[in-house]
């Protein structure tokens, strides 16, 4: 009864508190919303938080994992810091992942041009005027080799981000190594091979749906078998965000394909547990701060419930949702572009208060060409700002319980059950 009561009070003290204090003085007729559009309330208080704090919010390392997949979280491991980078010739962009190395970077990015990602040679008639454009081109295993000469490939996590022609690349990049003398089950890394989403947002595709999920589903299994420390698919929602969606419909699509893909390799014969813990993830960091953090945590929620109760999967890491974060390319402006120095911060915070375990921040000067070397080295530098001087990777989650936080996760989490509904 007492608990009763003090709940009971509680509510009258918020009712007080909005007709006395707060309607006197807001502006009453202002919307306020997140970025995606979901309402946002004046005040948040211990009712907004779930109906059992203990087994939704949890620790961080336990299951359901909304506080993170592991229980140190930044105290035993800083996140990688992965700058994406690749212009011109696999020369050119040799030059610049040892430039990132030697300033700190701890893990490598390969962008590729539009000629490589639909699958042309450079030499190819379709790929006049795009050679090196946006990316580097590589068309053989010497580019690849080339691509990463000098580079310890088994010291050195490499992620490649690449789609419709992803076995072949895959393929180069386990020749080139092993002409250095380095074998599969040494190489750490992840290639994004993530098919649906072009179909979704990216529509960048070579083959009909049915054959491109066959070669992916080959592509985890052959991993599960010869590469253990590598990720062979990335499950990716920051193109579908960049593309317009919300920050519900990122998550929701994003989570969705991933257990589709879970699905067609279950469906071949392979243990859940042989392949999901090297399934990893890849988000958008908008600049709605709060907004983002929840997404992180409900989808962690939401893909460790799955996993175990859905697709039966005994082994915890199966559970975990790891991912890396790359802040909002289309939140960069080319007017005034160093205020996107500040807007990349505020996304980098959102993705470390997050939990992500990889991070790539913008460059100021992308929304105006290929970034400068100055532009990538603040870049990096507000990483390592985050990591070394703010305390913010102190401790584990340290915006878990806050009531605006837990509700706004709790609210996404129902958003995307609704989305996986609708799909089905």
């Amino acid at each position: 009864m007492a608990v009763d009561h003090d709940v009971q009070a509680g509510e009258q003290d918020l009712e007080r508190w909005r007709r006395e204090r707060y309607e006197s003085a807001a502006e009453r007729d202002a919307l306020f919303t997140t970025m995606s559009g979901e309402p946002i309330a004046p005040l948040y208080t211990e009712r907004d938080l779930p109906a059992d704090p203990a087994a939704a919010i949890g620790l961080p390392g336990d299951y359901p994992f909304t506080r993170g997949v592991y229980p140190s979280m930044y105290r035993g491991r800083m996140w990688t810091m992965r700058q994406f980078a690749g212009f011109g010739t696999a020369e050119e962009t040799n030059e610049r992942f040892r430039y990132l190395l030697d300033h700190g970077q701890t893990g490598l990015s390969t962008a590729f041009d539009m000629p490589s990602l639909m699958g042309h040679d450079s030499d190819h008639p379709r790929s006049l005027g795009e050679v090196g454009r946006e990316g580097v081109a590589i068309d053989t295993v010497d580019d690849m080799q080339t691509l990463f000469q000098g580079i310890p490939l088994d010291e050195v996590s490499v992620s490649m981000t690449i789609n419709a022609p992803a076995p072949i690349m895959l393929a180069f990049y386990v020749a080139a190594a092993e002409r250095n003398g380095i074998p599969p089950e040494m190489l750490a890394g992840t290639i994004q091979t993530y098919i649906l989403k072009e179909y979704i947002a990216q529509k960048e595709w070579c083959f009909p749906i049915d054959p491109a999920m066959r070669l992916v589903t080959d592509m985890i299994e052959w991993c599960a078998k010869r590469m253990p420390r590598w990720h062979p698919v990335s499950i990716s929602g920051y193109h579908i965000r960049e593309a317009g969606s919300t920050a519900a419909q990122e998550l929701a699509f994003t989570l969705k394909d991933g257990l589709t893909y879970v699905e067609n390799v279950v469906e071949r014969g392979v243990d859940v547990d042989d392949f999901a813990p090297r399934l990893s993830f890849f988000f958008n960091a908008q600049i709605d701060f709060f907004e983002e953090i929840a997404k992180y945590r409900a989808a962690r929620r939401i893909w460790a419930r799955e996993l175990r109760e859905t697709f039966g999967a005994k082994d915890p890491r199966s559970w975990l949702m790891r991912f890396h974060t790359q802040t909002a390319g289309v939140s960069l402006t080319a007017q005034q572009p160093l205020n996107n120095i500040v807007r990349t911060a505020i996304e980098a915070l959102a993705g470390v208060l997050g939990g992500t375990q990889s991070l790539h921040t913008n460059s100021f000067d992308e929304a105006l060409a290929l970034p400068t070397e100055l532009a990538v080295r603040v870049a990096l530098r507000t990483q390592q700002i985050i990591a070394e001087e703010t305390g913010v990777p102190h401790t584990a989650d340290p915006l878990g319980g806050s009531y605006f936080v837990e509700a706004l996760t709790d609210r996404l989490e129902r958003l995307a059950y609704d989305y996986f509904a609708k799909i089905d």
